[in-house]
């Protein structure tokens, strides 16, 4: 039964027979002038975990203990309903004990008998939650993706500005540049196909994917389970690919016999993530003479972004990089 049909029937024949009540899918109640419930749905009594008997003929706000004596509803039932006769999904959130917090569309019409001045009222209850739960987590994704669209673009241009230009080619500036791009968007790319978060593991294996070869010169020795928010994951894709990058370079991964450990521990006493990448079997690490993109990067984004702390010792049997992080930057 629709609800129209519903008001039409009350209001010509006065009929509130809990039959015709409990034909209404929506928690529905009726109630007097003075806003007692005359009557009470079945959907009514099930949504909001009430009995019949401490429903019927009670004050609409002492229900559940008062859990009904809301502010906009109030207003809703004394203001406007007089003056509008009719209120169509009147917007309430509260929270009901034993349910937690809803959303609900409230319609409300004005019942007028003819016999005598005495007036009801129909109240229609739509549980609105999960669709506006839907609409406030599109919402976010819509405000996450512009936000990550705006740091994509201002990170790329910040590469393509710093990437080294003296004494290079117009290839070299270009494979430095697309290589930094691409471990952007591969973070990007992984940020996404997560959808929440995404653990240690997989950033390292689809970060450090492209330099492995059938000799296997990258081991990955995992630590415990941590998972990264996006905003850190792009923060480390783009330090370790750095790293990947000079090792290719300069470091162990230039040279057949050279060898690339990568592993992570949690330090609970002190509330981080510790990272060691260590470089053996390659060419002495010497420091570099002048600071470039990629050091700057390094070092400005565990100090900056993370507000964590790094370490780079240049060794004569190469390169260890100690990176430490925040959990709560994880």
């Amino acid at each position: 039964m629709r609800m129209d049909d519903l008001y039409r029937m009350l209001r010509t024949t006065h009929v509130q027979a809990q039959g015709v009540v409990d034909t209404v899918s929506n928690p529905m109640l009726v109630l007097d002038a003075g806003l007692h419930v005359l009557n009470a749905s079945r959907a009514f009594l099930e949504t909001f975990k009430v009995d019949r008997d401490e429903t019927i003929g009670r004050p609409l706000y002492e229900l559940g203990d008062g859990q009904w004596d809301i502010p906009d509803l109030r207003r809703l039932l004394l203001d406007v309903l007089p003056k509008a006769e009719t209120v169509i999904n009147y917007k309430v959130e509260h929270d009901f004990p034993g349910i937690g917090r809803r959303t609900m569309l409230l319609t409300a019409r004005t019942l007028s008998h003819p016999d005598n001045a005495s007036h009801s009222m129909l109240l229609s209850i739509v549980d609105d939650t999960e669709r506006s739960q839907r609409d406030a987590a599109k919402d976010m994704l819509l405000g996450e993706l512009r936000h990550r669209m705006k740091n994509l673009l201002g990170i790329a241009q910040s590469m393509a500005h710093q990437t080294r230009t003296e004494g290079r080619s117009a290839e070299q500036y270009r494979d430095d540049f697309l290589g930094r791009f691409g471990a952007l968007v591969e973070a990007e790319n992984l940020a996404f196909a997560a959808q929440n978060e995404a653990g240690i593991l997989t950033l390292f294996e689809r970060i450090l994917a492209p330099y492995w070869t059938d000799r296997d010169p990258i081991t990955i020795e995992p630590g415990p389970p941590v998972e990264l928010e996006p905003r850190t994951l792009v923060s480390l894709s783009l330090v370790f690919h750095e790293l990947a990058t000079n090792a290719v370079k300069y470091g162990s991964l230039s040279v057949p016999e050279g060898r690339v450990r990568v592993g992570w521990q949690v330090d609970e006493a002190n509330n981080e993530v510790r990272f060691d990448w260590v470089e053996r079997g390659g060419p002495a690490a010497t420091p570099p003479t002048r600071t470039g993109f990629g050091t700057q990067l390094i070092r400005s984004t565990i100090s900056y972004n993370l507000g964590g702390r790094v370490d780079l010792d240049f060794g004569a049997d190469g390169l260890t990089a100690r990176i430490a992080i925040s959990l709560r930057s994880a």
